[in-house]
């Protein structure tokens, strides 16, 4: 968490901790899953485990710990895989990171109409204006919310922006994965 601001709430910690991390393997990454336990809690419970993650030091014990889960399947598409997921209750939440093409609002209206996803997505990719992101979108079982987005041609620590409703339709999927 050497990037990470102190004041910040352990969620946004916990986002802007993953973000760090997944920036420091580079560009043109798999989507990551993350789940997010109560640091204290593992800390108690599995003793082990936080010693191997160097969480033996009791003022590391405040907040959330990210632990990435298993590679996503490649061939399946995101929504579906979230679909999949059930949490067991020690996780307390989960996180996200992804990369994607986005378009500023202004070309919404220059999209042609009738393409199949295929030739959408070859469509976005050609585009003038595109824009590379990397989301990083976390969720609590309690309803809170945070994202990070890093742009591709500002890929600095500082110029990461964070908020709880940047990224919406992917929180929605995130938190989906809680529910019974």
């Amino acid at each position: 968490m050497s990037n990470t601001p102190m004041a910040a709430s352990p969620l946004t910690r916990a986002v802007l901790e993953i973000d760090e991390y997944v920036s420091g393997l580079g560009w043109d990454q798999p989507a990551r899953l993350f789940a997010l336990v109560d640091t204290a809690r593992l800390r108690d419970q599995e003793p082990a485990l936080a010693a191997q993650l160097g969480l033996e030091d009791e003022s590391a014990s405040t907040g959330l710990t990210p632990i990435e889960q298993d590679e996503i399947p490649s061939g399946k598409p995101l929504d579906e895989f979230l679909g999949t997921i059930a949490w067991p209750d020690a996780v307390t939440g989960c996180a996200l990171s992804v990369e994607r093409l986005m378009l500023p609002p202004s070309a919404e209206a220059q999209v042609p109409e009738n393409l199949s996803e295929a030739r959408l997505t070859r469509w976005v990719a050609e585009h003038p204006e595109r824009q590379e992101v990397r989301m990083t979108v976390a969720v609590l079982r309690d309803g809170g919310r945070e994202s990070a987005l890093r742009l591709r041609e500002k890929d600095t620590a500082t110029e990461v922006l964070t908020g709880p409703d940047l990224v919406p339709g992917l929180a929605e999927a995130l938190a989906a994965t809680f529910e019974d």
